[in-house]
């Protein structure tokens, strides 16, 4: 009973502090009056995504288009989405005595811009980075299933997080 009283007192202390959720329909109404919104009507949908280089870039791409396009690709896109080469690093750790890897981290980094079509100017550059690890084992196919695995991880995570940034920037 106690736990229910409190979570109802927390979702109405969320709804009283101005909480909207990033991906809820927006009317087009700032809470700030000072600032003009003029991104009201665009959505992720209406982003057109450039092809990203090599075959992670191709692998993000389409994790981008997955999240951005429930009914189909834009026309007359308002921005359009430019991600840089993924650059990636792999670092050895938990070294044994023998000087044996039992783990490696993957790390993934990139930058992107969403450029104002109208403009050709960017709206929007961020940096970004996600950091997976995975076993190696002594067979080496196993291992290679895992790196690719991380890898896989690490580029939904890259995904989403150019999904999140590009949603608060036009939410």
């Amino acid at each position: 009973m106690l736990k229910a009283a409190y979570s109802f007192a927390l979702i109405l202390t969320l709804s009283a502090c101005g909480f909207t959720p990033v991906h809820a329909p927006s009317n087009g109404a700032m809470h700030n009056s000072t600032q003009t919104r003029t991104l009201s009507n665009t959505s992720l949908s209406q982003i057109d995504i450039a092809i990203i280089p090599n075959r992670s870039g191709q692998y993000l791409r389409n994790q981008l288009i997955d999240n951005f396009y429930r009914n189909g690709t834009p026309t007359n896109a308002p921005y359009t989405l430019r991600v840089n080469p993924i650059q990636e690093q792999i670092s050895d750790f938990d070294i044994t005595i023998d000087s044996d890897a039992t783990r490696r981290q993957l790390k993934l980094k990139t930058s992107f811009s969403l450029i104002d079509n109208k403009t050709k100017k960017p709206a929007l550059t961020r940096a970004i980075t996600a950091t997976t690890s995975n076993n190696v084992l002594i067979s080496e196919f196993s291992t290679l299933v895992a790196e690719q695995n991380a890898r896989d991880a690490a580029l939904k995570d890259l995904a989403r997080q150019i999904e999140l940034q590009i949603a608060l920037f036009l939410n």
